[in-house]
């Protein structure tokens, strides 16, 4: 098969419909996006690795609202929601597009609550320091969902499986955050110590890594539950919900693996998922 019958196959393959996959990406701090680590090397082997999706469609644990909203603009801002790191990551301008007919599709889609249209958000550092490794090109819309974070964890785990029709239409939901998220508990003097990790926080990885293998996602929905030092893991919901919303897209033929599966300054995990 020439490179020229390669390429109209795998495009008529796209327009038929793949079913896109599903992840769930530990972001950790905003400098991923801009270093060559072990990390954004994984991100970036799944970009080439992945069916390319007709567009990309993040719910970022940095987009949290009252009600639930749709990035809807033709161009959506790089935002660099954060302070005290290097000019370099300030001057990161990912230049992806947006999808306002994706937006409008998406908001039909979801029956659980009236998705509204945003045209001031953009991409957040959850979105775009992955997907920038993923997709350097930004040659593939990007759009975001918001968080409605006066809901509970079912309430965002029903909402998501509105979202499974998109997975045909070649689009890949990505839910960014870190199961183990705790910033106030950090060992900075152990931040550059591979795989570092204390021992509530170990052991909160392995449980959710068996529920997730296991598809318990009614635990998970109750992670509050789940160990006496859960709360250590999760002391605000903000950066688990994504897993939520990207574990609701499961459905029974879908295969889950894990990769960047690794603590960070003791109180943070890079463990994510594929399902597909």
């Amino acid at each position: 098969m020439s490179l020229h019958t390669f390429k109209n196959w795998t495009d008529d393959l796209q327009l038929q419909g793949d079913k896109q996959p599903v992840l769930f990406v530990g972001h950790g701090s905003p400098m991923n996006g801009i270093e060559d680590n072990e990390f954004s090397q994984n991100w970036s082997k799944l970009g080439k690795e992945l069916p390319k999706p007709k567009a990309v469609l993040v719910i970022s644990a940095h987009w949290l609202t009252w009600g639930t909203y749709v990035t809807a603009m033709d161009s959506p801002r790089t935002i660099h929601d954060f302070g005290g790191f290097p000019q370099e990551l300030f001057d990161v301008q990912y230049s992806a597009k947006g999808n306002p007919e994706l937006a409008k599709q998406t908001s039909e889609l979801i029956t659980h609550t009236d998705v509204k249209m945003d045209h001031e958000w953009g991409l957040d550092h959850g979105a775009w320091t992955v997907v920038r490794h993923m997709y350097p090109d930004a040659d593939i819309p990007v759009l975001q969902l918001s968080i409605d974070y006066n809901k509970p964890s079912e309430y965002h785990y029903n909402l998501a499986k509105d979202l499974a029709k998109l997975r045909e239409k070649g689009v890949l939901v990505l839910g960014s955050g870190n199961m183990v998220h705790n910033l106030r508990m950090v060992a900075w003097d152990k931040l550059n110590d591979d795989n570092y990790g204390y021992d509530w926080a170990i052991e909160m990885n392995e449980i959710f890594k068996q529920k997730i293998a296991d598809s318990n996602h009614k635990d998970l929905m109750d992670y509050d539950k789940l160990n006496k030092v859960a709360k250590l893991a999760i002391p605000t919901p903000d950066h688990y919900y994504p897993l939520l919303y990207s574990l609701a897209l499961k459905d029974k033929k879908d295969v889950v693996s894990f990769f960047n599966d690794k603590l960070v300054g003791g109180s943070l995990n890079m463990t994510s998922v594929l399902i597909g």
